[in-house]
């Protein structure tokens, strides 16, 4: 039988893996799946690419290895909003893109919920960047990169760009840009809870693929590529400390989030 979902996680930790498909194996319990592990891919891109190769699914998940999502109701809720005519579902993301990371154009246009373990605290931090009275937002223009999922048309028509992002950063920015170029219906999805282990790191090596996506989206983006990258805005969002998964999962209703972001919006 054909599998209805492709699960592809790129990952060098045994443990993460593990730990990450068992999350997938319990909120797809009762579906068709598969799971396609990378272990040995040389960027994101390549990795991401070799397994829609591989991926008979029609409902196709790109995951970080080291998040962890709540809802079991996951799985039924990707299925109804794909068959609505989301191509492309993400955590977090912005409704105009104006720079090589998906905040830039500010909380006005952020777009999304998402709770990060914080190890030193042991805690969890619940990010609010902008939930309005949809449990899907639309129009969005590009997505982060933890968790994203993607009909199987959309990847039909749509590959990572491996020779541009030849490593571990913007992958995702150019993907669901490119997708938004082409048209394809993006969502972002606040009513699902989920937990990302790390918060990112933002180095040279992330500023040299920022310089690389502005230059191939300039023109899309008004930027002139010639034009020094400006300095890095500081991302906004509304933060509430949590110290297990059943009081967050409590607070994580859309009246709640909405209310924060009120408050984050009228804090600028």
């Amino acid at each position: 039988m054909k599998p209805a979902w492709s699960i592809i996680i790129c990952s060098i930790d045994a443990c993460k893996f593990a730990q990450v498909s068992q999350c997938y194996e319990h909120l797809l319990a009762g579906t068709v799946f598969e799971i396609i592990g990378i272990h040995d891919a040389t960027s994101l891109s390549e990795g991401y690419n070799r397994g829609i190769k591989r991926a008979r699914g029609n409902i196709l998940v790109f995951s970080h290895d080291d998040i962890l999502i709540l809802d079991q109701a996951f799985a039924a809720k990707v299925e109804l909003r794909i068959a609505s005519g989301f191509q492309l579902l993400g955590f977090a993301g912005t409704t105009q893109l104006s720079d090589g990371y998906w905040w830039a154009a500010g909380p006005k246009h952020m777009r999304g919920v998402v709770a990060h373990a914080i190890s030193n605290r042991r805690q969890i931090a619940l990010n609010v960047y902008g939930v309005t009275d949809s449990e899907v937002e639309e129009d969005i223009q590009a997505l982060d990169g933890l968790c994203f999922v993607a009909s199987r048309e959309s990847v039909d028509a749509l590959a990572f760009d491996t020779e541009t992002f030849d490593g571990f950063h913007l992958y995702d920015l150019d993907f669901s840009f490119s997708a938004h170029l082409l048209g394809l219906r993006i969502g972002v999805m606040t009513d699902v809870a989920i937990i990302h282990m790390s918060p990112g790191v933002m180095g040279q090596d992330w500023q040299r693929y920022r310089q690389r996506f502005v230059t191939k989206h300039a023109s899309s983006l008004g930027l002139d590529a010639n034009t020094p990258l400006a300095p890095l805005r500081t991302m906004k969002s509304r933060v509430a400390m949590f110290d297990d998964t059943t009081a967050l999962r409590q607070v994580w209703q859309q009246d709640h989030l909405r209310r924060a972001t009120v408050a984050l919006l009228r804090d600028l």
